[in-house]
């Protein structure tokens, strides 16, 4: 697998390698021995599965208490995915970064705790699948307004504005948001 570096460190973009031929394709979606080398070595405990369709932008989600790491890769469709830097002690508080994740590209996205994270629906449909690295806990979720100016995410809208759900669009600017240390 190829692995990229980005301007947020710890985030990570993972190109594995994908065989093809006459009838298909294959490729190791996790490979525990290998992630760990690049620096990925926190155990998984959840896997998600989520479907969304085209202007659906989920997050930006995070947990002070229990903080998940989170291993994005999108099976159908394609999406525009954000990782945002909450940890104040950090150089690169507050900036993000966004790549598109595809079921094409088979690219995966690396997000590690101290980082907000969400997504855009970019096609008709996308299906999302990642392993966290620690359980969702509703009482611990907190939600960071997905346009806030202070951080300027430069979203690729397909639909003006995106489809919300009352929690993502009710988010807090970085200003007022909980953060790490």
């Amino acid at each position: 697998m190829r692995v990229h570096s980005t301007a947020l460190p710890g985030v990570l973009v993972i190109e594995p390698v994908v065989r093809t031929d006459e009838r298909g394709f294959f490729l190791e979606a996790w490979h525990e021995t290998r992630y760990r080398e690049v620096g990925i070595d926190l155990p998984f405990v959840q896997d998600n599965h989520s479907r969304s369709v085209q202007g659906v932008l989920r997050g930006l989600h995070y947990q002070v208490q229990q903080p998940q790491g989170k291993l994005i890769r999108v099976v159908t469709g394609d999406v525009f995915d954000v990782a945002v830097d909450l940890r104040r002690s950090a150089r690169t508080f507050g900036q993000w970064f966004g790549v598109v994740l595809s079921g094409a590209n088979q690219k995966q996205l690396w997000v590690p705790p101290g980082f907000a994270h969400g997504f855009y629906t970019l096609t008709a449909s996308a299906d999302v699948l990642y392993k966290c690295t620690d359980f969702y806990v509703p009482q611990h979720s907190h939600t960071l307004r997905w346009d806030d100016p202070n951080i300027g995410i430069k979203w690729p809208l397909v639909d003006s504005p995106p489809t919300l759900t009352p929690q993502d669009a009710a988010g807090l600017g970085l200003r007022e948001a909980a953060t790490y240390d």
